[in-house]
């Protein structure tokens, strides 16, 4: 459809797009159905309390991006760790102003707020949702895949355990997580991020950087555990996790698309660019007592990654060490980020890992 406003056109989107945002935004929206103007030569309809951009012509100064630079797309943008990237896309002149898919209005609200003027464009829809898929990576160079399942703690189950940890006599107990409906491995981590791969494929996206986890190669990774008691779908978080990251490759395999998986350990929510970074394959840095990683540096690791022709195609585990340790001081360009994957030595993932997944792996 079309709204006519003077000798302008603004066609309404049939997917929401929540907000596009730029430098020292001016909103002045009338009432529910209206046109508002945003200054910086965008004009949006207001659609039951949402914006919906319609790009009209270029303006000198504003989303100077969109003349040149990657165009790229985050899945998971509302995210912690999602928000730091687009927040890293947003200030950088290498790259256009991202498109970040966010569940709700309340995230597309909260992500704005941390972005402040800084230029992004929001579609609001679900993975599941094809046409959400297909608006976001339509016409972006590169896909950043950040979704995730979240399980939600059973709260008899932590105060069973605060309990057991007080009692000698009593066996200590673990909290049980569950995964909300809708919201299981089996959904999000497979059938999710599936369908995002295909919609980039379909696109004609270049490059997709995949954040996945440690811990894939083990079956009885405490993570694979949560939610377990009812089906396979509703547990096994990892190994569907590495399903989809199989599925990433042999897409690729058929495709002109690269990839970069990178597995972090444990997020932390320490600032960045203070840690010397680690790097191996196939889980082995658990083995280690370095095992996590801020998510400022994973952040900023998708970044170089995106702007890198060197770091393409490889598949590997990402952590730190702490402020401080090592020789070496954290990567600061493209250059030192390059030179990590580097240290490598052409070694990534082997996908024939784990033997006898519950999960039905390729």
């Amino acid at each position: 459809q079309e709204t006519r406003t003077g000798d302008r056109r603004v066609r309404r989107a049939s997917t929401m797009v929540v907000a596009s945002v730029a430098a020292r935004p001016s909103i002045d929206a009338r009432a529910l159905g209206s046109v508002a103007r945003i200054k910086g030569g965008r004009l949006a309809t207001a659609r039951r309390g949402v914006f919906v951009p319609t790009k009209t012509r270029a303006s000198p100064g504003v989303f100077a991006g969109d003349a040149g630079g990657m165009k790229v797309a985050v899945a998971g943008a509302g995210g912690r760790t999602g928000s730091l990237v687009v927040k890293r896309l947003a200030e950088s002149a290498s790259f256009a102003p991202p498109k970040g898919l966010v569940r709700s209005s309340k995230s597309a609200d909260k992500l704005r707020k941390a972005l402040g003027d800084l230029p992004v464009e929001l579609v609001q829809g679900d993975i599941s949702d094809e046409k959400a898929l297909a608006d976001l990576c339509a016409g972006r160079d590169a896909l950043v895949i950040l979704t995730s399942a979240v399980p939600k703690p059973r709260l008899a189950s932590i105060a069973l355990a605060l309990v057991s940890k007080l009692l000698p006599f009593m066996e200590n107990r673990r909290p049980q997580f569950f995964f909300p409906e809708g919201g299981s491995p089996e959904a999000v981590d497979w059938l999710g991020q599936k369908a995002q791969i295909d919609a980039a494929a379909k696109a004609g996206v270049e490059k997709v950087v995949l954040v996945s986890s440690m811990g894939g190669t083990q079956i009885d990774n405490f993570l694979n555990t949560m939610g377990a008691g009812g089906s396979v779908g509703e547990a096994n978080i990892l190994l569907w996790k590495r399903k989809a990251e199989m599925y990433l490759i042999q897409t690729c395999s058929e495709t002109n698309i690269s990839y970069v998986i990178v597995h972090p350990g444990g997020l932390l929510d320490k600032p960045g660019g203070e840690r010397e970074l680690l790097v191996g394959v196939d889980d082995s840095l658990l083995a280690g007592d370095r095992r996590s990683v801020p998510r400022a540096d994973v952040a900023e690791f998708v970044v170089r990654a995106l702007e890198s022709d060197a770091i393409k195609n490889v598949s590997f585990d990402l952590a730190s060490r702490e402020p401080g340790e090592g020789e070496e001081g954290a990567p600061k360009s493209k250059g030192d980020f390059e030179k990590l994957v580097e240290s490598l030595r052409g070694a990534t993932a082997d996908y024939s890992k784990p033997k006898e997944s519950p999960v039905p792996l390729p």
